[in-house]
């Protein structure tokens, strides 16, 4: 028998403990460490570059990288990002050092670190990617362009000052004392660059800003100690160093605190969904990503190191070396260590004009054209240059408010306003008037609509279109209050509610918004739904409404009001020609309305319509024979349907034979035979009423699933119109060559539902029941 260990599936043999865990390890490392490398070779002079602008000391840019690699690469939620020291937090970083020291900045990173894990604990992940992104992208543009400002006098061989204003206004006294050796360095930084997009593929794959900052660095050697390199004293271990607890000053530490872990979460989170839509493995964890980022702030701020956030230039960069998992980011995280244990001294040899360039070509990548053109197409310009502007002639956190109170001022804006006019319904003299309001309406609204019913004479009859998805309560008010004051000096007032919001309901309780556009709106109801006799009437020249032609002026007027202008770019070059796709015969009943049931449009349906849509008895009906011959030589259709519906009116007479009053027939006095026209047309479906007497498949499908006998008649009678029109010759050829397709439809009116209907049966076309069909009653 077997051992309890070999049948135990928890039981591991010893010798073979270790052989899932190496596979784990091992599993994927063919992408993930050439992807690493790849990744590290990026990160090394960015972090350098980020921690000489930041005002840090050099080698908390590498702390920085390798403790985002490592730790957030480890914990953090979203697989292929990489983390490390962003360009992002700069100016942020700069004006902390400035305000409080080194050290207290490290104990503001270890803070906004622990904020982080709270958030994430709280599971708001999703929630700070609500930040409007006009706001992070003009962020990001004034933070670039402040790099800019700043590192343009470094590579000039000048000191930087301390705000944008003032490094403005400094350009001209840098470029007359210009330092040539340092400003050739920098740009041969820029240039590298620039033109390293233009390399071949194969020499691309090493990272330009490597080959720039060794490139720039290999010419200043002979310079010697003619320009101003990186100094920094000891190793990576003795950069190592705890943070001092500040000495007051709380409340701009709780700034500080907060500022750097809302703009380094935003910023990760953000670069994290960037990085989702760049591969197709698994998705990002936000809640888990804070986790991962506070993680590693608190390690990084407790070893003297920069704030660190999820960047997606290297994350990018990874997803294009071909890394598949976490391990890269892990990996190149442990790279920039070894490198900043065993190489530290090389990075002495690198001038400061060299990062300099890498930093302004940083700089002004984060200046996106891109970002500013779609800020102009949708709107948010104003937006966009409200936060740009305050933070770089400000600071960082008042132009990120600034965005995000102008973002939702902005969007209130569009989302309560509504459209509210009023105009005149024919001449002056019959004093007519038309009030629409479209959109949302709430008090916001109130003084526009003041106006505009002010503007309306006394004594007039008006309509008021209201078409809103939300009204509340001071609306209402002013409405009615409106209505009585204007019927008290005369004048009528009739209210069309089309929308989805009326105003009994804003009465009755608390607005809410509507959760569609009305049906009304789309033009699907009857008119007996939404006309009134009071409505606005067309009128002819004595000034007189015919009656007969009420609801269809009305209509027409209704169509020319609110669809005429949303149809008209559809069907301009439909003005000279039409090329429909379907004949489509069907019953002349008014309940049936192919374009609805189809959603279909001017030029899709060429119809044919008459009482029971029988296409003819013995030879096709005349008017049938001409358009299925026009339908397929002249307009070359695709697909012909015969549409039947629930209680036809011929299908009932069918089943109820010649009615008792109806003349009989006899001999007129040319000769002829003289019957009622009725039970002449009926001829022409005889042949289905037969069919549906004799068990006709379709008959005893529509009887098993429940539908009573004119119904299953209307079903039998699509069936069989449909095999006399699949023998007539011209459509059988097209037919059988699969050119054009022929199908029968059958309309429910009391479902509102369509079924298919072929010669063997019926199937159902409606889609999966709703949820609120599926609940009990």
């Amino acid at each position: 028998m077997p051992s309890p260990a070999a049948t135990d599936p928890d039981h591991i043999h010893p010798g073979r403990s270790r052989i899932p865990v190496l596979a784990r390890l091992t599993s994927g490392l063919r992408w993930d460490l050439p992807a690493s490398l790849v990744v590290f070779l990026v990160a090394v002079p960015l972090s350098l570059g980020i921690a000489a602008a930041s005002g840090a000391p050099v080698m908390a840019g590498l702390i920085a990288a390798a403790v985002g690699g490592i730790v957030a690469g480890s914990l953090g939620g979203a697989p292929l990002q990489v983390s490390g020291p962003a360009a992002g937090l700069t100016v942020i970083v700069a004006g902390l050092i400035e305000q409080f020291g080194w050290p207290v900045t490290c104990a503001i990173t270890v803070a906004a670190g622990v904020l982080q894990v709270l958030l994430g604990m709280a599971r708001v992940g999703r929630v700070a990617l609500a930040i409007a992104p006009v706001v992070v992208h003009a962020m990001l543009a004034g933070i670039g362009i402040i790099i800019v400002l700043q590192q343009l006098h470094v590579m000039l061989g000048a000191e930087a000052g301390e705000a944008a204003l003032q490094n403005i206004m400094a350009l001209p006294d840098s470029l007359a004392a210009v330092d040539p050796q340092a400003a050739f360095l920098g740009a041969v930084v820029i240039a590298l660059l620039i033109g390293w997009k233009y390399m071949p593929a194969a020499i691309r794959r090493v990272p330009g800003p490597l080959v720039a900052v060794v490139a720039a660095t290999l010419l200043s050697l002979p310079f010697n100690s003619d320009v101003d390199r990186i100094t920094f004293d000891g190793s990576l271990l003795d950069a190592l160093s705890l943070p001092h607890l500040p000495q007051g000053e709380w409340t701009a530490i709780a700034v500080g605190v907060v500022t750097i872990a809302l703009v380094a979460s935003v910023e990760s989170l953000l670069s994290a969904v960037a990085v989702d839509k760049m591969h197709h493995g698994e998705r990002t964890d936000f809640n888990r990503e804070l986790l991962g980022q506070g993680a590693a702030n608190v390690t990084s701020g407790m070893l003297g190191g920069l704030p660190v956030t999820g960047v997606i230039v290297r994350s990018a960069t990874n997803v294009e070396a071909g890394g598949r998992t976490r391990k890269s980011a892990i990996l190149h995280g442990i790279w920039v260590l070894v490198f900043s244990l065993l190489l530290a001294g090389v990075i002495q040899l690198v001038p400061e004009a060299v990062l300099a360039g890498l930093l302004i070509m940083i700089g002004i990548r984060l200046v996106k054209v891109a970002d500013f053109q779609t800020a102009r197409i949708t709107g948010d310009l104003a937006v966009y240059a409200a936060t740009l502007l305050t933070v770089v002639f400000v600071n960082l956190l008042a132009g990120v408010l600034i965005g995000l109170a102008l973002a939702v001022l902005l969007v209130v804006w569009r989302v309560v306003r509504a459209s509210i006019h009023a105009e005149p319904l024919g001449p002056a003299a019959e004093g007519r008037w038309r009030v629409v309001i479209d959109g949302s309406c709430t008090f916001l609204s109130l003084p526009r609509l003041s106006k505009v019913l002010a503007a309306v004479p006394p004594a007039s009859h008006v309509t008021v279109e209201l078409d809103v998805d939300y009204l509340d309560h001071p609306v209402h008010d002013t409405l009615e209050a409106w209505r009585v004051r204007h019927a008290s000096n005369g004048g009528s007032v009739e209210i069309e509610e089309t929308g989805t919001a009326t105003l009994h309901a804003a009465q009755a309780g608390t607005p809410a918004r509507g959760s569609s556009r009305s049906a009304l709106r789309g033009g699907f109801a009857p008119w007996r739904s939404w006309q009134r006799d009071s409505s606005p009437l067309a009128v002819d020249a004595s000034g007189h409404v015919p009656a007969p032609v009420r609801s269809v002026l009305n209509g027409v007027d209704s169509y020319h009001r609110r669809h005429a202008h949303l149809l008209r770019p559809h069907v301009e070059e439909l003005s000279t020609f039409q090329d429909p796709d379907t004949l489509f015969i069907t019953c002349a009943d008014s309940r049936l309305v192919p374009n609805l049931i189809t959603s279909s449009g001017p030029g899709d349906l060429f119809t044919v319509r008459n009482v029971g849509n029988v296409v003819g008895s013995g030879r096709l009906e005349p008017s049938v024979e001409a358009s299925l011959k026009f339908a397929l030589d002249e307009l070359s259709v695709t697909s012909v349907v015969v549409c039947g519906h629930s209680g036809c009116g011929a299908m009932t007479a069918l089943l109820a034979g010649p009615a008792p009053d109806r003349k009989p027939e006899g001999k007129s006095p040319a000769g002829g035979v003289d019957r009622c026209p009725v039970d002449s047309w009926l001829d022409h479906g005889r042949p289905s009423l037969e069919a549906f007497q004799a068990g006709h498949p379709v008959q005893v499908a529509a009887e098993q699933a429940g539908y009573g006998a004119v119904d299953q008649l209307a079903m039998v009678n699509v069936a069989v119109q449909l095999e006399r029109l699949q023998q007539h010759a011209s459509l059988q050829d097209a037919a059988r060559s699969g050119e054009v397709h022929v199908t029968g439809l059958f309309y429910d009116i009391a479902t509102a539902r369509v079924l298919q209907v072929t010669a063997t049966g019926i199937s159902h076309l409606d889609p999966l029941p709703r949820a609120e069909e599926l609940s009990p009653a």
